[in-house]
């Protein structure tokens, strides 16, 4: 998984399936691009991820979350529920505003 912290106001935690950089995905109203400049950042492995995630949680951060290795971490962790996630073209994602 890649992992990208964007510094802000609210912190904005990208977490991204490495294998879906620069894919875009449609369906009717809905549409993803993965862009590099915005979905690329550092390969984490699970562990790194689910720590991440915990320590963000504190910060009241956002989250976009793409591809569903990384779903399936989000998952685990408690940020998103199965309500919470839209499937375009097969590749889950979920945008959670705590």
């Amino acid at each position: 998984m890649l992992v990208k912290i964007i510094k802000s106001h609210r912190n904005i935690v990208i977490i991204c399936d490495k294998n879906l950089i620069g894919k875009t995905f449609s369906h009717e109203k809905f549409q993803i691009n993965v862009k590099e400049n915005f979905f690329n950042g550092e390969e984490k492995n699970k562990e790194e991820t689910i720590e991440i995630i915990k320590k963000m949680v504190e910060e009241d951060a956002t989250f976009n979350i793409v591809g569903k290795e990384s779903i399936k971490v989000a998952l685990e962790t408690g940020i998103i529920n199965k309500e919470g996630i839209k499937t375009i073209q097969n590749t889950p994602i979920a945008l959670v505003l705590l």
